[in-house]
């Protein structure tokens, strides 16, 4: 009977420890962040019926949703907001405002990823110089490296701006460079590409889809698109593409040509960034040990669509349908690597969303024109304070002032930018006009003012920062876009934020709001380490207490 009672103890005690080896790792071996350039947070509801079961909706159905997640922020342009969704902060901590400013002392353009003593690799020569250089903020992935070096990063994007931005500091990082529509990189990542990826391009698999086709995915009649098209899909397109000059839904170029870009106006642009995330798993043996290790994907196709057709537009939401589908695929990939779905966490987000496309309706809206705004305004500072170039360049609704000029005539800065808000306000389409003076030397607690502070770095953002009334976007020369982002409104500010895998609840629908600068600081607590050092918001409860 004793005997028996010890061989029962024992038992249990070895069952026990099995059970306790079986649970969830304490930490994800990998995490994938997956940002899908301007999605609005509505798409995922007004394109359900359309979207498979792995993709999307796999998220809703198994893991977490936050149903009001927003940005605080002005500022919501891609580079702005990639660099908040890593590092956990504003534009006025991190830095990135705009893809280039203007240097207040010598007058010149500063390019942010721009760096001309790096050598880009597998480039044409003078190409693919880029660098993290003028990043100032560490991400969490380069918090994580910090805490444990053996961690591997790696961070994937069709778009030299999009790859560096999110890749920070430590990241491995490589681009579609567009001469050779093959990946790149840069000294200042690596000494030498790869060979797993040179091996990779010279497959040529990008190249592939210069014979690309597209066609509607489903049935004309799923799409809720269909009502806002003035023509029939394909008559469409090819009105578009004649009209613009661009290509739409056939490729038409056979051999190498620097037409590549065109890529990221199809669904194949998703494509060619998920088969070569899944190679880099592969190679790079993401998540093969106990180490946590990241992979950041941003997929730029979306946004290049969404401000060529629109967000109304059949081919916005057919490309969605499509990335719902090459989605799946790539989930259904990653989660096979591994023996349980909770050594993964992935995290899929955007980077901002968008205005409604101007030309909607009978009658096209009016769009902000930039470039006269700055003709107008220089011309009024010279009936002001004389003749000379006082307006230096205007970017991201950010116009940045002659500062030597206003000091070499003894002009008080302060008064001469309070001036010029004035005047600016009295242009159609403006609604507000913050000074940098202002911004800097006032707090602003609430309400647009906040946000447009948000957005204000004083190295590198202008002296009047101006908010469009809603609904207006900005004239581009080439006039072929539709809707933009980089306002404080809804449509751009709100976008989804899902998470799924390792101890992320499932099937639950968080309904309070919370800022986009959670991101990171909750990836930082679960693999337990610190925050990054610039972010300014809390861990999610819903995620880090799912365990508990």
């Amino acid at each position: 009977m004793k005997f028996r009672t010890l061989l029962l103890l024992a038992l249990f005690a070895f069952g026990s420890l099995r059970a306790e080896t079986a649970t969830a790792p304490a930490k994800p071996r990998l995490i994938v962040n997956i940002v899908v350039s301007q999605m609005r947070y509505d798409f995922l509801s007004r394109f359900e019926n359309g979207f498979g079961e792995g993709g999307f909706k796999r998220f809703m159905r198994e893991g977490t949703s936050y149903e009001e997640s927003y940005y605080n922020f002005m500022q919501t342009t891609t580079p702005a907001t990639l660099a908040t969704l890593t590092t956990g902060a504003n534009p006025s901590i991190h830095g990135v405002v705009s893809d280039y400013w203007i240097d207040y002392t010598t007058g010149r353009k500063v390019a942010l990823i721009d760096d001309r003593t790096t050598r880009g690799l597998d480039c044409d020569d003078g190409r693919g110089c880029y660098s993290n250089e003028n990043l100032v903020v560490p991400t969490f992935a380069d918090a994580l490296k910090d805490y444990s070096p053996e961690s591997r990063v790696v961070t994937v994007a069709c778009d030299p701006m999009s790859a560096v931005v999110m890749g920070g500091h430590t990241s491995d990082v490589y681009w579609i460079d567009d001469s050779r529509c093959s990946w790149a990189t840069s000294t200042a990542y690596k000494a030498m590409l790869p060979r797993w990826v040179s091996d990779y391009n010279d497959e040529r698999y990008n190249a592939s889809f210069l014979n690309y086709k597209w066609t509607l995915l489903n049935d004309k009649d799923v799409y809720v698109n269909r009502r806002y098209s003035r023509l029939e899909p394909v008559k469409a397109s090819e009105q578009v593409a004649k009209k613009r000059g661009v290509l739409s839904r056939i490729f038409t170029k056979p051999t190498i040509s620097r037409d590549y870009d065109k890529i990221l106006t199809t669904p194949a642009g998703n494509t060619i960034v998920f088969e070569f995330a899944r190679r880099a798993i592969m190679n790079e043996q993401l998540g093969g040990d106990e180490v946590t290790d990241v992979l950041n994907i941003c997929l730029d196709a979306p946004r290049y669509i969404g401000e060529l057709y629109g967000p109304e537009s059949m081919e916005v939401e057919d490309m969605f349908y499509r990335l719902d589908s090459d989605l799946e695929q790539f989930l259904g990939f990653v989660f096979a690597q591994f023996d349980s779905t909770e050594e993964v966490l992935v995290v899929l987000s955007s980077d901002h969303g968008s205005s409604d496309s101007y030309d909607l309706g009978d009658e096209p809206r009016e769009r902000f024109n930039p470039r006269q705004f700055a003709v107008i305004l220089n011309s009024f500072m010279i009936a002001q304070w004389g003749a000379g170039d006082w307006v230096i360049d205007y970017v991201d609704r950010q116009l940045f002032l002659n500062r030597n000029l206003i000091y070499s005539n003894n002009l008080n800065l302060e008064e001469v930018q309070n001036r010029v808000a004035a005047f600016a306000l009295q242009f159609r389409g403006v609604s507000h006009v913050m000074t940098s003076t202002a911004m800097q030397n006032s707090y602003f607690g609430a309400s647009y003012a906040q946000m447009m502070q948000n957005s204000f770095y004083p190295r590198r953002s202008g002296d009047l920062t101006i908010n469009l009334m809603a609904g207006w976007i900005e004239e581009r020369e080439d006039d072929e876009t539709r809707s933009r982002s980089g306002s404080m409104y809804g449509y751009d500010t709100h976008v989804p934020m899902l998470w799924l895998g390792w101890r992320v609840p499932a099937g639950r629908k968080i309904y309070r709001s919370v800022n986009m600068c959670s991101v990171a600081p909750t990836l930082a607590r679960i693999v337990n380490i610190g925050r990054p050092i610039a972010s300014s918001s809390l861990p999610l409860d819903e995620i880090i207490g799912a365990d508990k």
